[in-house]
C-alpha cells in the first residue's frame, strides 16, 4: 500500500503531456519491436510461442500422413500457414501507431496505472478488428499458392455438418488471421512488460521519467 501511494504520488507530478507523451513512446517502441520480430522469415515459424500448427480439428489427419510416410504435405501446409502470418504482419505497423496517436489522455493516466499489459488490451480494444480486415486478403494470397489449403476448405465445409471439424476452424484464412492476431498481441505484451521492467534500458528520457515513477524510483 505504501509503495502504491508513493508511485501514485510520483505520477500525479508528471504532467499529463508528459504522461501521454511518455506512453506513445513506449508504445510505438513496444509495436515496432513486435512488428519487426514477426514479420519476417521465420518471425512465427522459427518462434515455437507463436509458430501456428494445423488446427485441431486436422492434427488427426496429420498424424495419419506421417505414419503412411506424406508428412511433407503436412509440413508443406505449416509453412505456409506460418508465412503466411508473416507476410501479414507489416500491415499492423500503421494501425497501432495511428492507435497510439489518438490515444487520449485518460486513456494514457489507465494505462500507465493499469497492469503490466493494459497497453496491449488497449490496441487489442482499438485495433483488432482492422487489423483482421487488412491481414485476410493478405493470408488469403499466401494460402492460394498452395492447393493443399483449397482442398482442406472445400473439405472442411461438407465435414462441419457432420461434426468432424469445428466450425471456426473450417476456414484456414481465417483461423491463421486469427493465430496471427494472437502471436502479435502476445509479443506486444512481451515487449511492454520489458519496457515497464526496465524503462532506463529503453534509453529515453521521457519514458524513464514516465515508467520509473510508475515502478517508484
Amino acid at each position: 500500500m505504501a509503495w502504491a501511494s508513493c508511485a501514485l504520488a510520483q505520477l500525479d507530478r508528471i504532467t499529463s503531456r508528459e504522461a501521454v507523451s511518455g506512453l506513445k513512446a513506449a508504445l510505438e517502441r513496444g509495436s515496432t519491436a513486435a512488428v519487426a520480430h514477426l514479420g519476417r522469415t521465420d518471425g512465427f515459424f522459427g518462434n515455437p510461442q507463436v509458430k501456428i500448427p494445423l488446427p485441431e480439428s486436422l492434427q488427426r489427419a496429420e498424424r495419419l500422413m506421417r505414419r503412411f510416410g506424406m508428412g511433407r504435405h503436412a509440413d508443406e501446409l505449416i509453412l505456409t500457414l506460418n508465412r503466411a502470418a508473416e507476410a501479414a504482419v507489416p500491415e499492423a505497423r500503421a494501425l497501432l501507431v495511428d492507435s497510439v496517436r489518438k490515444m487520449t489522455v485518460q486513456d494514457a493516466k489507465g494505462i500507465l496505472q493499469g497492469g503490466d499489459a493494459a497497453g496491449t488490451e488497449y490496441f487489442r480494444r482499438s485495433t483488432e478488428g482492422q487489423l483482421r480486415k487488412r491481414f485476410l486478403p493478405i493470408v488469403k494470397r499466401a494460402t492460394d499458392k498452395v492447393g493443399l489449403v483449397q482442398q482442406y476448405n472445400e473439405y472442411a465445409e461438407k465435414a462441419v455438418g457432420l461434426g468432424l471439424v469445428d466450425k471456426e476452424d473450417a476456414n484456414l484464412d481465417a483461423y491463421v488471421t486469427q493465430k496471427a492476431l494472437d502471436g502479435l498481441f502476445l509479443v506486444l505484451a512481451e515487449e511492454e512488460k520489458k519496457i515497464r521492467s526496465d524503462p532506463l534500458g529503453t534509453g529515453s528520457a521521457i519514458i524513464r521519467k514516465v515508467f520509473g515513477a510508475v515502478l517508484g524510483h
